[in-house]
């Protein structure tokens, strides 16, 4: 199968100096609908666990962090097979399905999935059929390894990760997460219209490498820091998470208890530390 585009052209009438026809560039948005299958051998269930709107690219990354994160996923060998699969209702739409078969004997906790299936791409907790199905139990607590960052490198890290964002420079569209181990090396960098489908994109990514948990590691968001996405960082183990734009109450309060390190405001020098000074070294 042919991988769908993150991006399509159209033409456009633009109006301000001379007024024109051009060719423009947007990022495309496109439902996935994610599915688990699970139970032994002898008697496999399956259940549709969500749809979210998306730009399409690094779907299985995509599953495969948003069961992470729902914590249904606690290790890369839980899953026996990752694809994508036909739409019964809409064969035409191949590609905007993916199944996660779970080994026989593991057995997800599906009462952790109070959601609506339906996830829009701007939230990703709108969708909870209840505020306590946001709960902070079940959130591990981040292992302090003793590791340190220094100011320098926070302030680095939007210039790094700027270089790898290729469709955002054509579309002006899209959200960005980006990885770095604790030196600023780049690890992922993925692009989508929803904040956290690109953080489970990131995360997603290095869990299907084998590479976890991501102790030590930085992850920096393009928009806001909300409470999900907090969340998502501590299923994952991140130690440090950076957002360009300003967290939300919920997201200070999960981070503090759990031992997430939490920068926000990230403008140029500056930067505040909502949650974990201990981890930054003294300028």
């Amino acid at each position: 199968m042919q991988a769908k585009s993150p991006v399509k052209s159209i033409e456009v009438r633009r109006y301000g100096g001379n007024e024109r026809g051009i060719e423009d560039l947007l990022a495309v948005e496109e439902p996935l609908e994610i599915k688990l299958e699970f139970g032994p051998e002898q008697d496999r269930q399956q259940r549709n666990v969500a749809v979210t709107m998306r730009t399409p690219g690094h779907d299985l990354a995509l599953a495969a962090g948003f069961l992470l994160g729902e914590g249904l996923l606690r290790s890369v060998d839980d899953i026996f097979k990752i694809d994508y699969c036909a739409n019964v209702r809409a064969p035409e739409e191949f590609g905007n399905v993916v199944k996660v078969d779970l080994q026989p004997g593991i057995l997800p906790d599906l009462s952790r999935m109070e959601r609506n299936f339906y996830t829009s791409s701007s939230c990703g907790v709108c969708g909870k059929a209840s505020i306590e199905a946001i709960g902070m139990a079940g959130c591990p607590v981040i292992v302090d390894s003793g590791r340190q960052f220094s100011a320098e490198l926070i302030r680095k890290l939007p210039d790094l990760a700027m270089a790898s964002q290729t469709v955002f420079k054509h579309t002006g569209g899209l959200h960005a997460a980006t990885l770095f181990d604790a030196a600023g090396n780049l690890l992922v960098s993925c692009e989508d219209v929803g904040r956290h489908n690109a953080v489970d994109k990131a995360i997603g990514t290095l869990f299907l490498q084998g590479k976890f948990p991501l102790q030590d590691s930085i992850l920096l968001v393009s928009g806001r820091a909300g409470f999900e996405l907090v969340q998502k960082s501590l299923f994952a183990g991140i130690a440090l998470m950076v957002a360009v734009g300003a967290p939300t109450s919920l997201a200070v309060d999960l981070a503090r208890q759990h031992g997430l390190s939490l920068v926000g405001f990230l403008r140029g020098d500056r930067f505040n530390v909502y949650a974990g000074q201990e981890r930054f070294l003294p300028e």
